[in-house]
């Protein structure tokens, strides 16, 4: 172990090598802050940086060589790799995460979207300030779990939704799981942290074919092509207002759908009637191959909210709710009632797993029910086991009238002779 000083240097621009700072003189400018090396815990050579003062630096020096023999000796645990980072500013280190993710954070390794950007960075603010969460070793304090156990049970006081609850928890957990794939953290400290049942309080029903005709026949006009599009291609909010007139495709009988605004991060083309398609293609015509294919409200479901008050639906009935995303649950019912196949409805409606069109999306209406009813019914005529089974029970009453007709005693065992 010794101390030394070293001199200042720089990357030159044209050779792109380190060299030399000089004064005008030409002589090397020392650093101002002293060097000290030492030999750590696996016996290798190590260097390090002091202060200005050789006193302090020598100081510095002595009790780090101290620790590194503590170390090897067994006195102290043997350093982790996500030590070296416990210093480093929360801020910083959630900078990193917000910015690999927007590079290449999503689905297939494409960029996040832009809403979920910002959520996940407003999380991450709001878990820092709730937690009081300085630097990335913070989270491996004494009762982090508990600390944010305690955050997420004052927001269900509060009323937050199950689907809410478990959004706040997810913003945190992505984050220490992503820490830990990177080395910053050595487990996760919140991995116990329980999640919430997130199960719908209502469900989304249906439109039957007389409500969608009274929707479309009383809305407003500037929203009635919107809602034509949403009810006949099953696209949701997002993806509608993402849409451009170049997307429109009438040779192909569709429009085609770019993967950096998809949910399922994936290019496609969703097919459309051709009545739908000839009124798009009027309502857009002379228009800039850039401009919005569809006239889309911040808040489409306010607008269908009057809109079926117009009409006459009720907004809540026994089958559910509805809302704009029940056109897209629409879609898949009505893509199933046309006999289409699991395959069919699943690229349809741009599903991955038929679990997700059968379980999520599709409905069973209570028409249809009663209508599979009576065509079960009608497989056998009434007349048919009605008029045949009445000599039977009529030779059936004459035994028991006549004493010949014995019942056990014993449930269905046959009675004992006399």
């Amino acid at each position: 172990m010794h101390i030394f000083r070293t001199y200042r240097t720089r990357i030159d621009k044209e050779s792109g090598r380190r060299v030399y700072v000089l004064d005008s003189k030409g002589r090397k400018i020392p650093h101002p802050c002293w060097r000290f090396s030492y030999t750590d815990f696996q016996g290798k050579r190590r260097v390090g940086t002091g202060s200005e003062s050789r006193s302090e630096t020598l100081k510095l020096a002595i009790r780090v060589q101290a620790q590194q023999d503590e170390i090897r000796k067994g006195f102290r645990p043997v350093p982790k790799k996500s030590d070296a980072h416990a210093c480093c500013a929360f801020s910083e280190v959630a900078s990193e995460y917000l910015a690999e993710g927007n590079a290449h954070g999503g689905r297939g390794g494409r960029p996040w979207g832009e809403n979920h950007s910002r959520m996940r960075a407003w999380l991450l603010d709001f878990w820092a300030k709730n937690l009081n969460l300085k630097t990335l070793g913070d989270l491996s304090t004494a009762g982090i779990l508990s600390r944010a156990e305690k955050v997420l049970q004052e927001l269900q006081q509060r009323g937050r939704a199950p689907k809410t609850l478990c959004n706040y928890r997810e913003g945190l957990m992505s984050f220490c799981e992503w820490a830990v794939q990177r080395g910053y953290l050595e487990t996760n400290p919140i991995q116990k942290l329980k999640t919430f049942d997130n199960t719908p309080r209502t469900i989304r029903r249906a439109l039957t074919k007389t409500e969608i005709k009274a929707l479309l026949e009383n809305c407003r006009p500037e929203w009635r092509l919107l809602y034509e599009v949403a009810i006949f291609s099953g696209l949701r909010a997002k993806e509608l207002r993402s849409l451009k007139v170049c997307h429109l495709d009438l040779t192909g009988g569709g429009l085609h759908l770019d993967a950096s605004w998809t949910k399922n991060r994936r290019p496609g083309f969703q097919p459309l009637p051709s009545g739908l398609l000839k009124r798009l293609a009027e309502s857009v015509q002379g228009l800039p191959p850039d401009a919005p294919l569809l006239k889309v409200p911040r808040w489409p479901a306010i607008v269908l909210r009057a809109d079926l008050a117009r009409a006459g639906i009720p907004e809540k009935a026994p089958g559910g709710k509805i809302d704009f995303h029940s056109l897209r649950t629409t879609y898949v019912n009505l893509v199933l009632e046309t006999g289409a196949s699991i395959k069919e409805a699943m690229d349809l409606a741009r599903h991955l797993s038929p679990a997700m069109t059968l379980n999520v999306y599709g409905r069973s209406r209570w028409d249809r029910k009663a209508e599979i009813t009576e065509q079960i019914g009608a497989i056998i005529p009434a007349t048919e086991y009605t008029t045949g089974a009445q000599p039977e029970i009529a030779v059936l009453k004459n035994a028991m009238n006549s004493g010949d007709y014995k019942v056990s005693p014993a449930g269905f065992e046959p009675a004992l002779p006399d």
